[in-house]
């Protein structure tokens, strides 16, 4: 009876080892690849005087959002040129989400 109970105990903890090692090589989902921004440029940055220019290689619409760095939507905005006001945002640390046609980018921004 001990023999049988160990064996089963072995046996058990074994299966316990080995199904979640086989499972992550089956279940493992692709990478997504970003899309870069080409040419992206931010500035100034930091933001003193309320506006900020965003400029790229293509220069298309870009959908901008900010974030603070709690992970909170402060703003979004579609931008047709170059320049955006962020006077409204009190002075810290920023997120911003660019999206430019297909392409995306996450920059830091910083204002005064």
């Amino acid at each position: 009876m001990k023999q049988k109970y160990l064996f089963t105990l072995f046996l058990f903890s074994f299966l316990m080892i080995a199904a979640p090692a086989n499972a992550q090589e089956s279940d493992r989902v692709p990478e997504r690849t970003e899309i870069p921004i080409d040419g992206l440029s931010i500035y100034p940055n930091p933001v003193t005087g309320g506006k900020v220019y965003i400029s790229t290689t293509k220069n298309q619409d870009k959908v901008i959002e900010i974030y603070n760095v709690l992970g909170k939507p402060v703003h979004k905005t579609r931008l047709r040129g170059r320049e955006m006001d962020v006077s409204t945002l009190t002075p810290g640390i920023y997120i911003l989400k660019i999206q430019e046609g297909k392409a995306k980018a996450t920059r830091k921004l910083v204002v005064k």
